[in-house]
């Protein structure tokens, strides 16, 4: 297995495409996904574009749909949910579809739907997404952070090192290991980025530009404390049709 880091969408290569590709959005998409699956949602559908949102929504029975939609950190108005782990309540999304849009995180699934095996992660289900990879070993990993509109983000870096550090955990963690599994020097780098700061992930969050843009939006001391909670959950959502993410 080899695993190449591109810290945004832009960076991710126009050419060619890894056997399984991995999306980050730490703050706080691929959190909020998968939170979203763990408490019984059917399906998280992402888009990139609100009006191909609204469009699907409206074709789906309206008692089993949800739209979520957050830009700059903030809930698009009109939508049920904004971009919240802690709003996807077993209660809220139990059963139904979540049509959803965000600033960052949408947008670096669509640039990388065609991967034979997309996956998302957060620093909560990290070691549950490295677990299947390691159960599929393809030969290729790109692991794509959403970034902040293009720019390199602290928070999906720090993830992407954490999903290396555990997939070194069951390689076994050498520096031949680290050689061998780290495709690019973004790759290396976010694990050193890690291990600096594993046993303060919640800090690292917020020294972050979004964390503390987060923080100046309002209290999202909650929001922080549980997109920083590492190996929180077991369940790993993956693509099972363009656009539509499920727990397996």
């Amino acid at each position: 297995m080899r695993l190449s880091y591109f810290h945004s969408p832009d960076r991710v290569p126009a050419e060619g495409m890894g056997a399984a590709a991995v999306v980050i959005d730490v703050l706080r998409a691929t959190t909020t996904m998968a939170w979203a699956l763990h408490h019984g949602a059917e399906a998280v559908q992402a888009f990139a574009d609100l009006a191909a949102l609204d469009a699907a929504a409206q074709s789906w029975p309206a008692e089993r749909c949800l739209r979520a939609g957050e830009r700059g950190g903030q809930k698009l108005e009109g939508f049920d949910l904004g971009n919240s782990p802690l709003a996807v309540t077993a209660d809220v999304v139990s059963g139904r579809r979540i049509f959803m849009s965000t600033t960052n995180g949408t947008r670096a699934l669509d640039r990388v739907q065609q991967a034979p095996l997309l996956l998302t992660c957060a620093l909560a289900n990290r070691s549950a997404v490295a677990q299947r990879l390691m159960d599929h070993q393809p030969a290729t990993v790109w692991v794509v952070g959403s970034g902040w509109e293009g720019a390199y983000s602290l928070e999906d870096s720090l993830a992407a090192g954490a999903l290396v550090d555990a997939l070194l955990g069951q390689q076994g963690s050498t520096s031949s290991a680290l050689l061998q599994l780290c495709g690019n020097d973004e790759a290396a780098a976010a694990h050193a980025l890690w291990l600096q700061w594993q046993g303060q992930p919640e800090q690292a969050l917020r020294l972050a530009s979004h964390g503390q843009r987060l923080q100046r939006l309002g209290d999202h001391d909650a929001d922080l404390a549980c997109c920083a909670a590492v190996d929180s959950l077991t369940v790993v959502p993956v693509q099972s049709e363009p656009g539509v993410l499920r727990s397996s």
